[in-house]
């Protein structure tokens, strides 16, 4: 019976609790400790929660008992409050920022950045620039979250020079390196400290916004070889005053057209950027089509650090996907180093990367797709990994269908396909004698349909897409002539076509 008594009792104390909740007034509202947390009788007013949802004054939500607050939060008039996120009257959401003074206080620093285990020497550097306090808040449709540690932009300054001398080396034609040593001026790719001087550097700065890193840039690249993309235009107007021979173009850094940039500045970019968050992808990938056309040669970017390793990831594992093959394919990816929330104001809820990439340029892609469509490569590709958790023959017969007219016979007959050494193009052929490691990953095995998607390396979809939609090889003129495409991976919202 006391099960029964205890039952009896609560409803009681229910039904009395709802009584006095009904009777008491606002101003004079009942409470009662739960667990040592005070919960009031009438709604909590919206400025005592956190919560990951929007909240108006007036609103009744229910209280999560563990999002009550120790400390009251101000809320300005005609506004609302999302983890530090203050949204206006226009509907923008900008930082307010705790303590303006310490937000914005530069950070100065003197230091010896070491990247990938080399020492690059010293640099001195200065952060986060005085911003106008009230005027110029982190911006989270932007997504802002600005450099504001004197020993990671140093870190990201000479790890984008070490990126693009290496690639300036690895694309100098004979001529090129015969002129650099005659002026004296070799291009060495441990030559960190004499940027300004090497031959054909064309660097691009994604989002400078407060001007961290273009600070350091200018100081080691100078004004005629860097230039900014950014969107927002109170860091336009902030870096033109600050910086006025400093070129920068008031554009969204997805429409930018690469290859005009590149033609007007006589040859491959060289990138680097603290990107937002939420358009990574579109970047890397539009870069990617840049790619194409030779526009870019390497790109420096801060990333999230899950984005990062899925970049680098080898296969047979949860993070081996899309972008994994992509730019295993058209670069050598490389993670520099991680990066704690700490450095960066706001700071975000994950930790970042910095990831080299080392784009191959035209000629070496087409080598590796030896006739291959991007097209229809990407076609394979995100096919396949919309579907990742069956096997790639399920998650292709669509596809199969579609290219050979419903066409059952040819679709099974191309799923039991495979090829061996004497099967590969001989651009292909030519690789794996000398060793190259993507070429050494591109045979397909029998049962390769029954894998699933992670299980194969980029070098086997191109395979698969070679089997499945034929190629351009042949001779070898048809395939080294082959056009690319201006856009395949961006969307196409993004850029000119």
């Amino acid at each position: 019976m006391a099960p029964t008594n205890n039952l009896n009792n609560m409803a009681i104390f229910s039904i009395s609790w709802c009584l006095l909740s009904a009777s008491s007034s606002p101003a004079s509202s009942f409470s009662f400790p739960i667990n040592g947390v005070i919960i009031p009788s009438s709604p909590l007013p919206s400025r005592y929660i956190k919560s990951s949802s929007v909240l108006h004054p007036s609103s009744t939500n229910k209280v999560n008992i563990d999002k009550v607050p120790t400390r009251r939060r101000r809320i300005r008039s005609g506004s609302h409050s999302l983890r530090g996120w203050v949204q206006g009257t226009d509907g923008e959401w900008t930082w307010e920022e705790d303590d303006p003074s310490a937000a914005y206080t530069p950070i100065s620093s003197t230091t010896t950045a070491t990247i990938d285990g080399e020492s690059t020497g010293e640099i001195s550097v200065q952060a986060t620039p005085t911003l106008p306090s009230g005027k110029f808040r982190p911006k989270q449709s932007l997504g802002q979250n600005y450099l504001r540690d004197g020993n990671t932009v140093a870190k990201i300054v000479r790890a984008f020079a070490k990126d693009a001398v290496e690639t300036l080396a690895a694309s100098a034609s004979k001529e090129d390196v015969a002129v650099a040593a005659k002026n004296n001026n070799p291009v060495d790719p441990t030559n960190f400290n004499s940027l300004k001087q090497q031959t054909g550097l064309r660097a691009v700065e994604l989002g400078p916004g407060a001007g961290a890193l273009t600070d350091v840039l200018l100081q080691s690249v100078g004004s005629s070889n860097l230039q900014c993309i950014e969107i927002d235009g109170r860091s336009v107007e902030l870096l033109s005053e600050k910086h006025p021979s400093l070129r920068i173009h008031h554009e969204d850094v997805l429409q930018v057209d690469y290859a005009v940039l590149a033609k007007e500045e006589g040859g491959p970019l060289s990138i680097i950027g603290n990107l937002p968050y939420y358009i990574t992808s579109q970047i890397l990938f539009a870069l990617a089509d840049a790619s194409h056309g030779n526009s870019v040669r390497s790109a420096t970017v801060t990333m999230q650090w899950e984005v990062a390793q899925r970049i680098v990831a080898p296969t047979r594992c949860k993070d081996y996907g899309i972008l994994s093959v992509v730019f295993q394919l058209y670069t050598t990816p490389k993670i520099h180093f991680k990066i704690p929330p700490t450095v960066f104001y706001p700071q975000p809820k994950v930790d970042s990367a910095l990831l080299g990439l080392h784009f191959l340029g035209p000629t070496s892609l087409r080598r590796r797709l030896a006739g291959v469509s991007p097209a229809h490569l990407r076609s394979v590709v995100t096919t396949a990994f919309q579907q990742r958790r069956k096997t790639v023959r399920n998650g292709l017969k669509k596809l199969a269908l579609e290219v050979y007219g419903g066409d059952a016979e040819r679709v099974k007959e191309f799923f039991e396909r495979s090829t061996g050494e004497g099967d590969l193009p001989p651009v292909v052929r030519e690789a794996r004698e000398r060793g190259e490691e993507f070429a050494m990953g591109q045979i397909l095995e029998e049962g390769w349909a029954s894998r699933r998607p992670e299980e194969l390396s980029p070098g086997q979809f191109v395979e698969v897409t070679r089997l499945l939609y034929g190629s351009q090889e042949g001779k070898k003129e048809n395939w080294e002539s082959m056009k690319l495409g201006n856009k395949v991976w961006r969307k196409l919202k993004h850029g000119v076509n």
